[in-house]
């Protein structure tokens, strides 16, 4: 008797749940993004080898840019709008509740206190075009450490980091340094770029 051949059926794979999964994937991670601010300006940092993380949260950042301009950022919607507040009864500048709510989302800044109001109130595009000047760091105006002050004030658990350009002027970070330690501010971070190791040739 010949043998009956059983007919074998190639096996077949449905990627419709692999595709699903895929897409619930990106789907999560654009919702879950939080999209960078703008910065008004670029900074190349000097590298190290330390692999020490920032935290994500309570950080209060000074910049200090190549030509020697000092920026302010400190995060948390709520903090920022005390701050500024603060800041208000302390130079005599009335801000209304729409400006404390804009500045509680903008980005990092180096302005005059005095010419704040008119930046908070410009739109996202006209910020971009402001040149400022920076945040006065002379010991005859120092509003650096009155931001630094108040900000600790708002937030006692706020950590204070330093991020200079790898050609800033020395006495300028002298300057916020200075601002920091007269202000009993002993402990920050300077914030670098993670140095490559270099292999023997």
């Amino acid at each position: 008797m010949p043998k009956s051949k059983v007919h074998r059926v190639p096996p077949s794979m449905d990627m419709t749940p692999l595709v699903d999964l895929g897409f619930l994937l990106v789907t999560f991670f654009m919702l879950t993004a939080t999209a960078r601010p703008d910065e008004p300006v670029t900074v190349d940092m000097p590298s190290s080898v330390s692999e020490i993380k920032m935290p994500e949260t309570d950080i209060m950042l000074i910049t200090v840019s190549k030509d020697g301009k000092v920026y302010f950022n400190l995060d948390g919607k709520y903090t920022r709008q005390e701050l500024l507040r603060t800041m208000g009864e302390r130079y005599g500048i009335s801000f209304s509740d729409q400006e404390v709510a804009r500045f509680a989302v903008m980005s990092t800044f180096g302005l005059p206190i005095g010419n704040l109001k008119d930046y908070i109130n410009m739109g996202p595009e006209e910020r971009k075009n402001v040149n400022q000047p920076g945040i006065p760091v002379d010991s005859a105006n120092n509003q650096l450490k009155d931001w630094i002050v108040f900000s600790r004030m708002a937030n006692q658990k706020v950590r204070i980091a330093i991020k200079g350009d790898s050609d800033s002027s020395y006495p300028v970070v002298e300057k916020v340094v200075n601002t920091l330690i007269d202000n009993k501010v002993n402990r920050f971070n300077l914030i670098t770029n993670m140095e490559m190791n270099k292999k023997p040739s």
